[in-house]
């Protein structure tokens, strides 16, 4: 990592890239009696997901979880790059990146605990939400004021769209 600062990384990002628990949710799972495992997801996250979707930025979801509703809920908001079940995340990295012609310079991966690590070494912008695990927040170029899902995925890609100059704040964009 070099000494410039985050804000000098945000022009060249053209893609995100996200961890789901703990970055899109906040990191708890409520467990049925039948097993299944209920997640909450920030409505403001998926405005700016949908928005930087529709704004003409690829967005990537590489998590280990596989649940079936947080995946319905992705592709709800257009996401189709979903790789779920990933352990070991640097291959499905790699393999997006490789089918998209993507350089790592351009990714800003968001990420909360040990598995996303050795992505976030291998990118433009390491970020993390706040309540990350220490070991992920000392390697972060960005550390979001906010919460894994409270808001951090919506902090980091407003503040890059708008230094691009593509958040004026007049979507049409269906979210929920």
């Amino acid at each position: 990592m070099d000494d410039k600062s985050y804000k000098e990384y945000l022009e060249d990002i053209s893609t995100f890239i996200f961890d789901v628990d703990g970055v899109l949710t906040d990191g708890t799972v409520t467990v049925m009696t039948n097993g299944d495992m209920l997640r909450r997801m920030n409505i403001k996250d998926g405005y700016a997901l949908k928005t930087a979707k529709d704004a003409g930025f690829k967005i990537c979801i590489i998590s280990g979880g596989s649940n079936l509703g947080v995946q319905k809920r992705l592709e709800g908001l257009g996401i189709t790059d979903i790789y779920l079940g990933a352990h070991q995340k640097v291959n499905q990295f790699n393999d997006y990146l490789s089918q998209n012609n993507i350089d790592t310079k351009n990714v800003l991966y968001m990420g909360d605990d040990i598995p996303d690590i050795p992505v976030m070494k291998l990118v433009g912008l390491a970020c993390c939400p706040q309540d990350a695990a220490i070991e992920v927040k000392g390697i972060s170029q960005y550390i979001s004021h906010k919460n894994g899902g409270k808001g951090a995925v919506r902090d980091i890609i407003e503040q890059v769209m708008k230094v691009q100059g593509k958040w004026d704040g007049n979507f049409d964009a269906k979210y929920d």
